[in-house]
This record gives structure tokens, sequence and C-alpha cells, in this order.
């Protein structure tokens, strides 16, 4: 691991489980000729509510590039969409660490109506630490490292989400 002693924000811990990211209405760019959300603006938004937790929580993304020239990119993302979502909708995410180590994190998240509270779509995702210089994986500071342990441990018990870990594909009876 790397040594960059002074966290760049964020915060050690505990971390609520799950972390829930708040303030995100569906735009009215965001719809597409069905009348409800594009497929391709999940993407975006669910990466919107990514930076928010690597920043408020961790002290990573956006200034963790700044800083030390390097930041996470997503390796893998699969998407689950279980209901619309339609224009001034609001949102909130919910986030769980399911794993970590020194270069790479593994999290589940939740698109959830803010109105009702049901979820409307959800994503499991692998992201690295990747030097803006060599374009190579490059390990977290040790804070980093020890925050992103902090929130996996923290949101081990949390019950296992149906969507985990499922294949892509037709299913067959």
């Amino acid at each position: 691991m790397t040594s960059q002693s002074k966290p760049l924000g964020g915060h050690d811990g505990p971390y609520p489980v799950p972390v829930e990211i708040t303030g995100f209405t569906v735009q009215p760019d965001w719809i597409d000729y069905n009348g409800h959300m594009n497929v391709g603006y999940y993407g975006v938004v669910f990466d919107l509510a990514f930076e928010r937790l690597l920043v408020d929580h961790l002290g990573l993304g956006e200034p963790q590039v700044a800083a030390l020239g390097q930041g996470p990119y997503i390796l893998q993302s699969h998407l689950h969409f279980l209901r619309e979502v339609r224009e001034g909708e609001a949102l909130v995410f919910r986030f769980r660490m399911l794993d970590a180590d020194h270069k790479r994190g593994h999290y589940f998240a939740q698109m959830v109506s803010a109105e009702g509270g049901t979820v409307c779509a959800t994503q499991e995702a692998l992201f690295m630490n990747v030097s803006h210089t060599t374009g190579r994986s490059e390990s977290y500071p040790d804070w980093a490292a020890a925050r992103l342990a902090r929130m996996v441990a923290d949101h081990a018990g949390l019950e296992p989400a149906p969507q985990i870990g499922q294949p892509i594909g037709i299913r067959r009876s």
C-alpha cells in the first residue's frame, strides 16, 4: 500500500449501514421516448451517487485524483432494472461495500424511490484504484485501504440482496 498519510476528506467511520446518498431527481433530458428514464442514465446517476459515497465518506474520487494522480475506475457493472423511473422522481441510493483489498472494491447499490421506498434498480460493481501516470492499478494509501476495510466490516451484517452475484442470461424452465 502507498503511504499518503493524510486523508483527503471523508471520515474513518463508523459508516451508516447502508450508506444513503440523497439529493437526486430524474431530469427531463434523462427521459426517453417510452416516457421513463433512459437505460443509459441509470448508469450515469449510479455513478454520480457513487462519487458522493467516495468523496463524502471515504475521501476518495475527485479529491484523490487531484492530490495523488490516482482514482477509482469501474471494471465491471451489472444493473438490474426493477421499476420504471419517471421525470421529476426523487431518488435515494443505498450503498453497501461487499469486499475490498489494497487496490479494489466491490459494492452493491440500490436506487430507491424517495416517495414510497420502492427499489427501482440495483447496481453491483467492481472498482480498482488506477494511477493516471501509468494507467495501471495502484495500491490505495493506507488510510483509504483501512476505510474501505472498515466499511466492509460495518456492512457485513446486512441481509444479502437477491440481485448480488446473479448471472445474466435467458432463464429457461
